[in-house]
């Protein structure tokens, strides 16, 4: 495998409460390299969103470090540590994250615009994507007249608009039946492997972890 293109160490994240310190991350070390499908599993509630935001410079650990691409997101100044976010990390919510107002094709092109590129760029782009994720006939559609799994496959192109190198996925197939989850997860698997991106996506069904190169398990906020 590649040199990793992420690498954690020590994570920690302790919610300070009046009822007293409720650790959400115990140390918590882990490396994605390119190419690498991983799959995360664990149970509602054992830490794995908190993981994942950590990772993607969403949320501050308590202590530990995070470095992407050898930057170390953790120190790292805040135009710095907007940059990563905004070029190295994509991200795939289970609720979708798509804005209702927007077509399908304006959806996917928010991170170009975000990223300064020229509406060539963006149309090109968007374009190839939509057709990747199977959704080419129904870019000028918006998020209401689309189906769950559709409305994941924008939320895949999207987070994949940008060329990150990491992509982070929270429960992607949280909402959709088994046999749509089921081809969403081989769409995730085949892009990591056919263009090198380290993916990490967490989910609680099983049955997925057949198609991860690496499982990695968290259970009351530690991994192993």
């Amino acid at each position: 495998m590649a040199e990793h293109v992420l690498e954690a160490e020590g994570l920690s994240v302790i919610h300070r409460t009046p009822a007293g310190d409720v650790t959400a991350l115990a140390d918590a070390s882990l490396t994605l390299s390119p190419g690498e499908f991983v799959v995360l599993i664990g149970p509602s509630g054992a830490g794995k969103t908190t993981l994942l935001h950590v990772l993607g410079g969403i949320q501050p650990p308590t202590t530990g470090t995070v470095r992407v691409g050898g930057v170390d997101l953790t120190t790292a100044g805040e135009s710095e540590a907007d940059r990563i976010r905004r070029d190295d990390v994509g991200f795939v919510f289970q609720s979708f994250g798509l804005i209702g107002a927007l077509s399908a094709q304006e959806n996917v092109e928010l991170p170009l615009r975000i990223q300064g590129a020229d509406a060539a760029e963006r149309t090109e782009r968007v374009g190839m994507l939509l057709d990747r994720v199977g959704l080419a006939g129904h870019a000028s559609q918006r998020p209401a007249e689309l189906s769950g799994g559709q409305q994941q496959r924008v939320g895949i192109a999207r987070s994949l608009a940008g060329r990150p190198r990491i992509l982070l996925a929270d429960e992607p197939t949280g909402q959709l039946d088994s046999t749509t989850a089921a081809a969403m997860v081989e769409l995730i698997a085949s892009i990591a492997h056919e263009d090198g991106l380290a993916v990490l996506l967490t989910t609680h069904d099983p049955s997925i972890v057949e198609r991860a190169d690496r499982v990695l398990e968290l259970h009351d906020g530690v991994l192993r």
